[in-house]
């Protein structure tokens, strides 16, 4: 029964890593905490939503035993780039004119407004009933022994898995991934040494919100698609980077799982509704022995 469990959270951890890095991402560039960033989740699920509808009348099949073909690896791209071109309109928009002032606080609360205000959007322009990429009925198979996952939970798991190995080369062998590295860690220099800091700033958002989507999507296939869905997923990702370490892209990785592993596992004791709360308390003990997060780095 726990493996059972313990599966289902790292599906649910996956997701919740891949928008735990982009918000890690975003604090540790741009030093604010991002309360939009679960909009961009949602808006990458509808996005993608978009692009399925736009190529249901398409030939092509499913892939094997997954609910999908083609059309939704294209709307994974589709909506990765959308999603991108929506952070930097609310960056130009919002946050660019307040980080001039330096006031983070600023920059928090107008966050948290621009995330009501995309929520709310989405709602307008798409409704508050649930939608789903496929209306096909999956049936879960048995990969070991009281484990069982459909096709489409693993290709999470492992299309995640590759994501981060991708990322991680993008961060330690290309230049630009060097130059968000030497931003992040101290900005005054890498500005003194030639860096073109607003260029790291616009990828930072691409990169953070191009993964945001995926991770929408990746709860869309998984559980189903809703306006309420980034409001409901943003404090796990807090929960992940603050516990992986805030600042640390391998540390929301590891909080990922932990959060979604968690959550799953703990209502074999307790009611599902107590989910969060089980992953803010496991947050608050690591923090209370180690206040940088797993693997945060003592200032």
């Amino acid at each position: 029964m726990i493996g059972q469990y313990l599966a289902d959270g790292i599906v649910l951890g996956s997701t919740i890593a891949l928008g735990a890095i982009g918000l890690t991402l975003t604090y540790n560039i741009l030093n604010f905490a991002n309360f939009a960033h679960g909009s961009l989740l949602s808006w990458g699920a509808y996005f993608g939503l978009v692009f399925v509808m736009a190529f249901s009348g398409v030939q092509g099949g499913t892939f094997g035993s997954l609910s999908f073909g083609w059309p939704f690896i294209v709307a994974l791209i589709g909506a990765a780039v959308l999603t991108s071109g929506l952070a930097l309109l609310v960056d130009w928009l919002v946050f660019r004119p307040l980080r001039r002032s330096n006031i983070q606080v600023a920059l928090v609360f107008a966050s948290f407004g621009a995330s009501l205000l995309l929520r709310n959007f989405i709602v307008v322009f798409f409704g508050p009933e649930p939608r789903y990429y496929s209306n096909s009925i999956q049936m879960a198979k048995e990969i070991l022994p009281g484990v069982r996952m459909t096709a489409d939970q693993i290709f999470v798991v492992v299309l995640a898995a590759v994501l981060v190995v991708v990322l991680h080369l993008f961060l330690t062998r290309t230049k630009l991934g060097k130059a968000m590295r030497a931003t992040a860690d101290n900005l005054a220099l890498a500005q003194v040494t030639g860096i073109n800091v607003q260029g790291v700033v616009r990828w930072t958002w691409v990169v953070g919100a191009s993964l945001a989507a995926v991770a929408g999507m990746f709860f869309g296939l998984t559980v189903q698609v809703l306006p309420e869905m980034g409001f409901n997923l943003v404090l796990p990702l807090f929960a992940a980077a603050i516990l992986g370490g805030i600042g640390s892209v391998y540390g929301a990785v590891l909080g990922g799982l932990v959060i979604g592993i968690a959550q799953d596992v703990s209502v074999m004791f307790i009611s599902p509704a107590y989910k969060p709360a089980v992953a803010f308390v496991i947050m608050i003990v690591v923090l209370l022995v180690r206040p940088t997060g797993i693997l945060g780095e003592k200032k």
